[in-house]
């Protein structure tokens, strides 16, 4: 492996309680946060930015012929029975060396007919049906009465086609076809003019003329919308809570029956939920969305965390093979130190990688590449100054409760004493059950015979 640090001998364990009080610092930030939002009486504020996953609503990417106003497009919406503070219209970054996609992402709140949000089936489609009431007032006029090509869809479109053209049946459901398909996949989901779709193949020429006076194309089309109701987002926001608190369990369980150690287990998941709070805490802090995208990242950075933690306590457990006279103290700041180049290289690779998403990644991917932004950074210094020291402290509480129980006096004996019923403890030493533990007999060598 590629040595970054050759013979490093950083004293990492001894700057802890700095790193300690950062973290704390960091979560205590969140949580007030948190609790600034969740009372400070606005209904408009909440403690964190719940998409559409979660909260409930729609939203929908509206794409336009040329460069949006978001300001008509929510005096528009206003127009449609939408309240102003609630609709959240946000503008998709071009990306470099491409056209400019003059699209903007559209959030709407749970709307409903009867006042109660999803107390109508129907009131889940409500918002897109404004989202179009409202593009509908960006069109020319003269329009008024004509299909929009750029916002039906093929069903509809047939219909329309047989109505108005007098095709049948087949004619009209391959021409239909024929242009949703041209429209989406040739023109990214907005014609330009109604004169493009009269030559596609699927097209029956003789309709050129009813094209021309009974059909449109608009200012503006929905690419994609998503609607969510109230309930769906609750269930999908537990199940996402659920998740989150199993897996750091089944992990806690994992690591001790690995390392026959709970002190191990329990450094490495207060290292992971430390990541987990740090993350949301900035997350509250800077009011980015968390979405479906964000758990999965969120998960992602746990295993990652964790990963990163098992590394160097593995390691420890490899020095307690040949180095038991070391204190355990000495043996976790050793182990940091001799894997710091791979947790450099991993660490800092990944790092690009997540840099490069966060820059031309877009829009859709904007809190999942923050979010692991955040938690590699974050999960990088947690294992070296949360999951060790959580370890160390758990390991010196055993082993002090251990001697108090048998009486024997604490800190004055040999760290290499391996007989716990007779030989006083020091707080530190690495203790018969922490040997056993990585599969080291504690029995006494037996002498080498001569010449051998």
């Amino acid at each position: 492996m590629i040595e970054i640090f050759k013979h490093a001998n950083y004293d990492f364990l001894g700057k802890k309680w700095f790193f300690i009080g950062l973290s704390w610092l960091l979560i205590l930030a969140g949580l007030g946060s948190m609790f600034y939002r969740a009372f400070d009486g606005k209904d408009h504020t909440h403690p964190f930015n719940m998409g559409v996953d979660f909260s409930g609503g729609t939203l929908a990417t509206v794409k336009f012929k040329t460069a949006p106003d978001p300001n008509k497009l929510r005096q528009a919406l206003e127009k449609q029975g939408v309240e102003g503070p609630k609709i959240i219209i946000q503008p998709v970054t071009d990306e470099i060396g491409q056209a400019p996609k003059n699209e903007v992402l559209v959030r709407l709140p749970n709307l409903s007919q009867s006042g109660q949000p999803g107390a109508n089936a129907n009131d889940a489609d409500l918002g897109k049906q404004k989202i179009l009431a409202a593009l509908a007032t960006f069109n020319d006029p003269s329009t008024q009465g004509k299909v929009d090509i750029n916002t039906i869809g093929s069903d509809n479109l047939k219909s329309r086609l047989i109505e108005k053209a007098n095709l049948d049946q087949q004619s009209a459901e391959e021409a239909a076809h024929a242009i949703v398909d041209y429209r989406e996949k040739t023109r990214g989901g907005l014609v330009g003019d109604i004169s493009e779709v009269k030559n596609i193949n699927g097209v029956p020429p003789q309709i050129s003329g009813v094209l021309d006076n009974d059909f449109f194309a608009g200012f503006a089309s929905v690419k994609s919308a998503e609607a969510v109701s109230p309930q769906v987002g609750a269930d999908l926001r537990n199940s996402a809570i659920v998740v989150t608190f199993v897996s750091c369990l089944a992990m806690l369980a994992f690591v001790a029956f690995r390392f026959r150690s709970w002190g191990f287990g329990i450094g490495s998941v207060i290292a992971v939920i430390h990541d987990v709070f740090v993350t949301l805490g900035i997350f509250s802090i800077m009011q980015w969305e968390i979405n479906l995208t964000v758990v999965a990242a969120l998960l992602t950075l746990v295993g990652y965390s964790m990963n990163d933690t098992i590394v160097i306590f593995d390691r420890i457990r490899e020095m307690m093979k040949t180095k038991r006279r070391e204190g355990l103290d000495k043996l976790s700041n050793d182990a940091i130190n001799q894997t710091l180049s791979r947790t450099i290289i991993t660490s800092g690779l990944t790092f690009l990688t997540v840099c490069a998403m966060l820059i031309f990644g877009g829009e859709v991917l904007r809190s999942f590449s923050w979010c692991l932004f955040i938690g590699i950074l974050i999960g990088t210094y947690s294992s070296i100054y949360i999951a060790s020291p959580f370890m160390l402290w758990w390991e010196n509480w055993r082993t002090r409760s251990r001697a108090i129980k048998s009486g024997s006096p604490v800190n004055n004996v040999s760290p290499s004493s391996t007989d716990e019923a007779v030989a006083p403890l020091t707080s530190n030493a690495v203790t018969p059950q922490l040997l056993a533990a990585a599969g080291i007999s504690s029995a006494p060598r037996k002498a080498r015979k001569k010449g051998k």
